[in-house]
């Protein structure tokens, strides 16, 4: 059983965190990327913030898009049926306006989490996780999976600060903090920018393109123009699986002994598991079929 094989670099489908507090124009930010990115694409916007998404419409550089406002409750799992709405309907790329809600919102996490523990004899928080956390997960998951890019903004808490101005005077300055969201969720994206309410300043806290290493930066189209560039580097996952599934069926389809066919298949179970969810299945359905064949030929 071989489960390491050669890395490979393949092209990817972005996964874009943008944070910052009320003001600092993550919504603007998002749809200017977007454009950028795929600037013939369906954009599919998913708006928690009562429709201040459309409000952007006809601004300079504010590409076309599709939206959809999503009011409370804000549970996961409605998360989730917009963006299989979205995904079904071409979208090229899924805007989640704000992610924050499905998080602190009305009907969110943390208030499945307080409505599952009062349900609780023993009112047991702890124990209340068990039930919400798969929730959570089940977003997280439909997040990842989405066969498109997805730009995610997240409110992000505010602090005052005093800081120089610049002349050596000081200035209360507006500083966000931890975004509005489930502790680590950070590390789910390629990228995460935070904006500054002062300027619309960007900056990336994590960056596995390192593309925005060390720069402060305005978000705009060229952004998402740089993204799609660094996105495309390497092979198309789909043309890989399909290679790989094309040879498996075929060898596959040349063995002449059920028990064999077993065997085989226990054998090339890891590389089963790097195929795109169509290609396997397609797979196991051939093996499956192939093996009624060996069966009747007896």
């Amino acid at each position: 059983m071989q489960l390491f094989q050669k890395a490979e670099r393949k092209k990817a489908k972005l996964r874009l965190s943008i944070d910052g507090p009320s003001g600092s124009g993550k919504t603007h930010s998002a749809l200017l990327v977007a454009g950028g990115l795929v600037p013939d694409g369906k954009i599919f916007l998913i708006d928690t913030e009562r429709d201040s998404a459309t409000l952007e419409t006809g601004k300079p550089g504010i590409p076309e898009f599709f939206h959809a406002p999503l009011t409370p409750p804000y549970t996961p799992a409605r998360y989730r049926e917009y963006i299989n709405a979205a995904v079904s309907e071409g979208a090229d790329i899924i805007i989640i306006d704000s992610l924050s809600h499905a998080w602190s919102g009305s009907g969110g996490v943390l208030d499945m989490h307080d409505n599952a523990t009062r349900a609780q004899r023993s009112g047991n928080s702890w124990a209340a996780w068990r039930e919400v956390t798969p929730e959570h997960n089940a977003l997280v998951d439909a997040i990842l999976q989405a066969p498109c890019h997805i730009i995610c903004t997240m409110r992000t808490k505010i602090s005052w600060e005093v800081v120089d101005d610049g002349n050596g005077k000081k200035k209360p300055m507006k500083i966000g903090l931890k975004p509005e969201q489930r502790e680590g969720m950070e590390y789910e994206f390629t990228l995460v920018l935070d904006l500054a309410l002062d300027g619309h300043i960007a900056t990336a806290s994590k960056d596995r393109t390192s593309l925005f290493d060390g720069r402060h930066f305005i978000p705009g189209s060229a952004t998402g123009q740089e993204l799609e560039e660094w996105l495309n580097l390497g092979e198309d996952p789909e043309d890989l699986s399909r290679k790989l599934f094309e040879r498996l069926k075929q060898e596959a389809g040349e063995i002449e002994n059920e028990i064999h066919l077993t065997n085989w298949g226990r054998k090339h179970k890891p590389e089963f598991d790097r195929l795109l969810p169509d290609h396997n299945r397609e797979l196991v359905e051939f093996c499956q079929k192939r093996k009624e064949e060996l069966k009747d030929e007896k």
